[in-house]
């Protein structure tokens, strides 16, 4: 009777294990896969490439920082030691400093793949330099508004783009180091972002104050598409590392929730979303950038139990669906809106490194969702 009990376990437990590797997974591991190993194929040329544009794509910059978390994600799901080494050797390169302006929230962006390695590796020179960084910010804080024509307006928060590049950094740090500084900053500092840019009946972010007077050709407010993907992607990191009892977890779970209700009802009928959330006749092709946020956003907030999964699957699916079909033959992700911060016109033949992190981001936990 034992063995035959035994036996059954070890039948279930098999049945398990091929439920588990169904053939979606395998789908999304494939495709993770193609667009991560072209994107590394095609890394340094990119850096070589983006030097003329006053270092928007140097190994520490956000632009790279938002690849490597996908790639990151992705390494993690894939256990191959490879990708890692990749990440280990661009902290190397950079002696695992942030970018060179100290209070610019894009220049410390790649900390957050510092701090990640930290975790895993141990090693403390990893997180020393971003440490240090974040510190002199706090000693040496800036209170000047959000007026985005102001001078020195990057001082402190101001578009809608920096709450994926600075406060996840700070929330990461407090989580490894465990002081609380950090995440008072960050709490505060956000909230004059949010109290500034939010819009409490659209549910949108502006992407800096010089949108909340403009129109789009329909009439609409000017709510770019990936500027909200970037608030997206920052909440569920930011939830992510939060203890569950710190006071304000509920005011970024409630606005993730609220955001990510408005976006969902966005989505347009083949499951992209669009440069232009609310006129996306003047801006008909789709956008791979914030679709690829949005879908991770939609499917981390299922995975963590934040959003009814009846409702928001099919949404993450349709949504998953659609970006492959912007992936070329050869694993290049297309269809991603260039640097800039408002809508523009999109191409097929269009790429860009954040694009590929917001991808594997997005893939790494549809994989978790199937």
């Amino acid at each position: 009777m034992k063995r035959n009990y035994l036996t059954l376990i070890i039948s279930l437990s098999c049945l398990l294990g091929i439920a588990q590797n169904t053939p979606q997974k395998k789908a999304i591991y494939q495709s993770m896969q193609k667009v991560a190993d072209w994107q590394l194929k095609h890394f340094e040329e990119q850096v070589k490439e983006g030097t003329q544009y006053k270092n928007s794509h140097a190994y520490w910059s956000w632009t790279n920082g938002a690849m490597y978390l996908g790639m990151l994600d992705w390494a993690k799901l894939s256990k191959d030691e490879s990708y890692f080494k990749f990440l280990k050797s661009i902290g190397e390169k950079e002696a695992f400093n942030p970018g060179p302006n100290l209070f610019h929230a894009d220049d410390i962006c790649v900390s957050q793949l510092y701090l990640e390695l930290f975790a895993r590796y141990k090693d403390s020179a990893m997180i020393k330099p971003t440490l240090n960084r974040m510190d002199y910010v706090i000693a040496n804080r800036f209170f000047g508004d959000l007026n985005f024509t102001r001078k020195g307006n990057q001082m402190r928060w101001s578009w809608c783009d920096a709450l994926f590049m600075a406060p996840t950094v700070y929330a990461r740090a407090s989580r490894i180091t465990g002081d609380p500084r950090y995440l008072k900053f960050m709490d505060e500092e956000f909230k004059v972002t949010y109290d500034t840019l939010y819009d409490q009946t659209q549910k949108l972010f502006y992407r800096d104050t010089r949108y909340k007077t403009q129109k789009e050709a329909n009439g609409e407010k000017i709510f770019w598409g990936r500027g909200n993907g970037w608030v997206i992607g920052g909440l569920c990191i930011i939830i992510d590392n939060l203890p569950e009892n710190h006071p304000t977890r509920p005011m970024y779970i409630k606005l993730y929730k609220d955001m990510i209700e408005r976006i969902a009802g966005l989505q347009d009928k083949n499951g992209f979303w669009h440069a232009s959330l609310l006129d996306p006749q003047s801006y008909p092709m789709q956008e791979t950038s914030c679709s690829g946020f949005f879908t991770f956003g939609l499917a981390w907030g299922i995975n963590r139990g934040f959003l009814p999964e009846k409702k928001y699957k099919p949404i993450a699916q349709k949504a998953w669906k659609a970006l492959n079909s912007a992936v070329h033959p050869d694993g290049k992700l297309g269809w991603v809106q260039p640097i800039g911060a408002d809508p523009k016109s999109v191409t097929a033949d269009m790429t860009e490194v954040y694009g590929v992190g917001a991808f594997l981001m997005a893939g790494c936990q549809m994989y978790t969702l199937k």
